[in-house]
């Protein structure tokens, strides 16, 4: 067990988009801290916010990936493939399914009037998505720890 550990530790490439995602999270929780004036542990690993530690995690691997194995390598064009997928989802998917819940969560509101209402319990998370500006961000960290680890 401890050799397993300790390969996955040795793993730059993993233990690089990691520091990126976590970095991110925490950049993340601290701008909420500073926009809100409130601490959110929620924050530290929910969806959305600035910068997306989405768009940090896959850019940090297809970048380490990049510089260990080279551009013509089927390692890179994986960890490309898939940081253009999961930078696509939390852009668009994931940004219009926020907007939905805002929308959502503002009709629900409205029939709670209603002593009967079934919606009493019912809330719907708006952050999950992401905006250019925070995917960019996010992108731009994932990209500068790459090139800082290795």
């Amino acid at each position: 067990m401890q050799q397993l550990w300790q390969q996955l530790w040795e793993g730059r490439i993993l233990t690089c988009a990691l520091t990126a995602w976590m970095a991110a999270q925490l950049l993340k929780t601290l701008v909420y801290v500073v926009i809100n004036r409130e601490w959110s542990w929620e924050r530290m690993v929910g969806a959305g916010g600035m910068p997306s530690s989405h768009a940090a995690l896959v850019s940090a691997l297809a970048v380490s990936t990049l510089i260990h194995y080279g551009l013509a390598s089927f390692e890179f064009a994986i960890s490309f493939v898939l940081a253009v997928i999961v930078i696509h989802d939390a852009r668009g998917v994931r940004l219009e399914t926020g907007k939905q819940a805002k929308i959502l969560n503002a009709l629900i509101r409205s029939f709670l009037d209603h002593e009967d209402s079934p919606f009493r319990d019912v809330y719907l998370k708006e952050l999950v998505g992401h905006t250019p500006l925070q995917v960019a961000a996010g992108a731009l960290l994932g990209i500068l720890i790459a090139l800082l680890y290795f």
